[in-house]
């Protein structure tokens, strides 16, 4: 079974690596190969038929090659939240939830991520064209093997940005750099409640394959469910599969950000998520109605969430 990825290094998809790294795909009869694509080429890739699933790390980037959710379907969440923080200069007079801060600033996002962060402002209120809030985009960052979060605060440090939006890996290696601070973490309540919940990380697939092999569909479901369930009780696990897939400077931090990232860590796509979903990609312009939930979720898997 083909995997894509866009980034591996992060604790947003994490659940579906460390079931590669701890053998719970194998432990179901899966040969699974998890392959990078730079960021929204998964996705496309998913479509085209060049991988069998994907890790989407906001589920919404599968709207695009899938337009209304038609021939895809979500299997299991990897994980619950916008999973993205907002980070700046660790020299700002800013204090936690100061968006005022951000006047005249360079934000650096990844695309898909960055219609998140554009909504996110929306409704706090801010207008980035009267604020002067300028989206960059760092040199290099686009290339197939580049964790964004890790990349961008390298950029950060440099001096090449004033702040990022990106994943938790991201923001610790900015913070333990002494570069930057968290402005929002908007998954933990930080900036305009309905932040929370546009988006999450699931497993996905067509609906071409789910015909064509169910079997392993499933198989893959109670090996997220399972994962999930092992790192709940062990986060230390996390560190074993930082070591073997991370870079040496990323691994140490992995296990302290998933033990953070537990309460996330749930199988279940529920209705509201579909609901609070659909109403983002609605107000993006990238869903033009709303979808019935299941049309966007494989709900003949449901049973085996709670296994």
């Amino acid at each position: 079974m083909r995997i894509a990825a866009v980034d591996l290094i992060s604790s947003t998809c994490f659940p579906a690596l460390a079931a590669q790294e701890l053998g719970f795909y194998k432990a179901e009869g899966l040969d699974v190969q998890i392959e990078l694509f730079p960021q929204l080429r998964g996705a496309a890739a998913l479509k085209e038929g060049k991988v069998d699933a994907m890790m989407a790390g906001s589920v919404y980037d599968l709207l695009t090659p899938f337009p209304q959710w038609a021939g895809v379907k979500l299997l299991v969440a990897l994980s619950h939240g916008t999973p993205w923080l907002l980070v700046v200069r660790s020299d700002l007079p800013a204090k936690r939830g100061d968006l005022g801060v951000l006047k005249g600033l360079r934000i650096a996002a990844a695309h898909g991520p960055d219609l998140a962060f554009k909504r996110m402002l929306t409704d706090a209120g801010v207008d980035m064209e009267r604020e002067g809030i300028r989206m960059v985009d760092p040199a290099g960052s686009e290339g197939s093997r580049v964790s964004f979060g890790i990349f961008a605060a390298q950029a950060l440090k440099a001096g090449e940005i004033d702040g990022f939006w990106a994943n938790a890996m991201g923001a610790e290696t900015a913070v333990r750099a002494g570069a930057g601070k968290i402005l929002l973490d908007v998954r933990r309540g930080d900036g305009p409640p309905e932040a929370r919940h546009y988006t999450f990380a699931a497993l996905a697939t067509t609906d071409e394959f789910l015909t064509r092999d169910p079997v392993a569909a499933a198989a893959a479901v109670r090996a997220i469910v399972k994962t999930q369930k092992a790192l709940r009780a062990d986060p230390a696990l996390a560190l074993k599969v930082g070591e073997r897939r991370f870079p040496p400077e990323a691994a140490p931090l992995i296990a302290a950000i998933v033990e953070q990232d537990l309460p996330f860590y749930q199988p279940a796509v529920l209705e509201e998520d579909v609901g609070r979903l659909n109403g983002f990609a609605q107000s993006m312009g990238i869903l033009s109605r709303p979808v019935p939930y299941e049309q966007v979720v494989a709900v003949r898997f449901r049973g085996l969430w709670a296994s």
